[in-house]
């Protein structure tokens, strides 16, 4: 027995677990698809928003937030960096909605959908996927 009890197979098997994590497993198919259709829908809605907002000439700290939250949007449609995208408007639209009462539900659904891509991931159709994805290594012989 080892650190905090846990046999050292055990805590290879956990360590494996805990590093794949970190990496999506990419999703093709339907959930592919899903996972593309919700990041653009999202990502749509946010550039738009940022556009309007930006177009309207507010004080320059709302400015600064809406261009920041339109970055996010493009990211989010192109499926780059996409945990740290959907953390980033999980907490941003969580914090407009506090700020911004009238449009409190879209701000709150917003919110949502950014922690949920956070959590699953950006899907096979997307940057990361190409960047991080699985990749398959072939080997030539040696007597080659």
């Amino acid at each position: 027995m080892g650190l905090l009890g846990l046999s050292q197979k055990t805590r290879r098997l956990y360590a494996g677990y805990v590093v794949r994590r970190l990496f999506s497993t990419f999703a093709h198919g339907a959930p592919g698809a899903g996972l593309l259709l919700l990041r653009t829908v999202a990502g749509t809605s946010l550039v738009i928003r940022a556009v309007v907002a930006l177009r309207s000439g507010p004080p320059l700290g709302p400015s600064l937030l809406e261009a920041l939250i339109g970055v996010i949007g493009i990211l989010l449609i192109l499926g780059f960096w996409t945990p740290v995208a959907g953390i980033l408007l999980a907490v941003l639209a969580f914090l407009s909605a506090l700020l911004r009462p009238p449009d409190l539900l879209s701000w709150i659904l917003l919110s949502t959908v950014g922690a949920a891509l956070a959590l699953l991931g950006p899907g096979g159709w997307s940057v990361d996927a190409r960047l991080f994805g699985w990749k398959r290594v072939e080997l030539p012989d040696r007597n080659s």
